[in-house]
């Protein structure tokens, strides 16, 4: 049975890697165990690591799921400077995409359910209420 995720990402800077992941998640790292590595629970039982060390280019993407975002592609183009990043959407998908990279080469992205009643039941699923 697995009842938790973690992801690891490598980055050559940490405390710069740091400050870059705060403000991509809107939070500080749940933990800092130890030099070298900060960890974030992105909803329970899922962390994401970003650890110092050789990245890995072209790795990922790892998605984020969002409410808005074209709201949040905004948000971290302007507080990233971050390239801007295509959205794309196939009326079969139930989602909109998109995927930009770290400053260390680790690729990322951001979805959005299309349906507004289908977003709702997701977030409730995941997190047990409507957070917005």
């Amino acid at each position: 049975m697995i009842y938790e995720m973690t992801i690891q990402v490598r980055v050559a800077n940490l405390n710069k890697a740091q400050k870059w992941y705060e403000t991509l998640l809107n939070k500080n790292p749940d933990s800092v165990p130890h030099e070298g590595f900060a960890e974030w629970e992105l909803i329970k039982g899922c962390w994401l690591q970003v650890a110092e060390g050789t990245p890995s280019e072209g790795s990922g993407p790892i998605r984020l799921g969002v409410m808005d975002i074209e709201k949040e592609r905004s948000r971290i183009v302007k507080e990233l400077k971050i390239e801007p990043f295509e959205i794309f959407s196939r009326e079969e998908v139930p989602v909109k995409w998109g995927t930009f990279s770290d400053p260390w080469g680790n690729r990322i992205g951001f979805f959005e359910y299309k349906d507004e009643v289908e977003k709702v039941v997701q977030v409730r699923n995941v997190l047990g209420k409507l957070e917005v």
